[in-house]
């Protein structure tokens, strides 16, 4: 799926026609082809490829014989041509949206929810399209040398999608715009200095859409975007955007196989040195001090923090690329806490986690999510059950309707270990709520 490149979004002229509304009323998918090849020039074939339907069905349904009628399908096909699902009867209308009452207490909540709603019921049409200064840009058949820096601006500002909405929703963005830098390093002519330049462009953009998939359940999409990014920072000679490719592969791979994973995390912070931006060294040293975590090296981990806390406070004001802004001393608290909890050590975790997730954000709702799940667990490991319990009914707040399935996966253990204690008033509270 890496390889291909996307349609183009339909054009908002042709979504507003009164031919294609009817069509969307009806689910009738054949004339949305018919028009989309017509009015928009995308092939069959590319319809077939991006909808996951075989190129005979797509013909089929274009003169009228057969209809799509599952759910799933419909999902698909309307992500793959970016038609908003508001139009398909697939996702509340953004004015329906905001006009959900709110009482005094609960308003900023409220609007969070409403903030990721409108995300959400936009993200047919393509997440880019909702933000000022994101419309693609077109360019001719010779890139100048400012192109690079123009498409890792916007890959940079796309990035902040992340903040607020899981991998479910950003993935066919982050994708997209992968395949589209992909395509111009292939169509396109440029010196040898853009052709490098782009490269690393690419490598980073991979890596955005690799962690979209991974946050959004598709692994092995993960792991090619991975793979591909890792390539591409190597032939661009960027051994910053390389050793985090790496980096990302190993909290994949550790998981499944501890040995991997600490041994890749290791070559992650061999590949970029001593001498890279601090905040890249002290994210890569994150990644190894939570693989070596996993695989039970308390040491290791120990050592590991030790030298990202190091870079962060050598960081001072220089530059740091836009993909590490978000590593600072809080993020290092987090992480950990949560080194310590996968080590069982309850008493070094609770202190971090609580430090550091009092003035954590709402807004990073799937993210808080999943920390407080290693709040939960290192409280429970301690014999804090109505803590623990407490921390699992944030979570479940949080992560409501945030599309990551990663926050369900980690809540998953935690709600079957609190089972043990039902009679406990917290315990029985949030296991209603998680069966309703």
């Amino acid at each position: 799926m890496t390889g291909y490149e996307p349609p183009t979004a339909l054009p908002r002229a042709l979504l507003e026609s009164p031919d294609m509304k009817a069509a969307f009323v009806a689910h009738d998918f054949g004339t949305v082809f018919r028009l989309a090849r017509s009015e928009a020039g995308i092939s069959y074939s590319k319809i077939a490829a991006e909808c996951d339907i075989k190129p005979e069905r797509v013909g089929a349904l274009a003169r009228g014989h057969g209809s799509v009628t599952t759910f799933e399908k419909i999902v698909r096909i309307a992500d793959a041509l970016r038609i908003p699902g508001c139009m398909l009867g697939l996702a509340s209308r953004p004015w329906e949206v905001s006009a959900s009452p709110a009482t005094s207490s609960t308003t900023e909540d409220r609007n969070d929810v409403r903030r990721r709603n409108f995300l959400q019921a936009s993200s047919g049409a393509g997440l880019a399209v909702t933000l000022p200064d994101l419309h693609r840009p077109t360019s001719g058949s010779r890139l100048g040398s400012d192109e690079p820096d123009r498409l890792r601006r916007r890959t940079a500002r796309l990035r902040r999608l992340d903040d607020v909405l899981g991998g479910g929703d950003t993935y066919r963005v982050y994708l997209g715009e992968y395949q589209a830098t992909k395509s111009k390093l292939r169509t396109s002519s440029y010196s040898e200095a853009t052709g490098r330049a782009l490269l690393s462009v690419l490598a980073e953009q991979a890596q955005q859409a690799g962690w979209a998939a991974f946050d959004g359940g598709r692994e092995a999409d993960a792991t090619g975007l991975y793979q591909d990014s890792y390539h591409a920072a190597v032939e661009a000679g960027d051994a910053e955007l390389a050793g985090n490719a790496l980096a990302f592969l190993a909290y994949q791979t550790v998981a499944g196989d501890r040995k991997a994973g600490v041994e890749i995390a290791s070559r992650s912070c061999e590949t970029v040195g001593p001498d890279a931006p601090a905040g890249v060294r002290a994210l890569l040293y994150e990644r190894k001090a939570w693989a070596c975590a996993v695989a039970g090296l308390a040491s290791q981990t120990e050592s590991a923090l030790e030298s990202a806390e190091e870079a962060l406070r050598d960081a001072g004001s220089a530059p740091q690329p836009d993909w590490v802004a978000w590593v600072d001393l809080t993020e290092l608290q987090i992480m950990s806490g949560r080194c310590w909890t996968e080590l069982n050590r309850p008493l070094r975790a609770v202190p971090l986690l609580e430090k550091a997730l009092a003035r954590y954000d709402d807004r990073h709702a799937r993210d808080k999510a999943l920390y407080l799940s290693w709040l939960a667990n290192a409280y429970l490991s301690g014999g804090e059950v109505e803590q623990a319990a407490c921390s699992v009914d944030r979570a479940l707040d949080l992560a409501h309707g945030v599309a990551s399935v990663r926050p369900r996966q980690r809540l998953a253990p935690m709600l079957k270990s609190l089972g043990a204690h039902r009679g406990v008033s917290a315990v029985d509270s949030v296991l209603a709520k998680a069966t309703a």
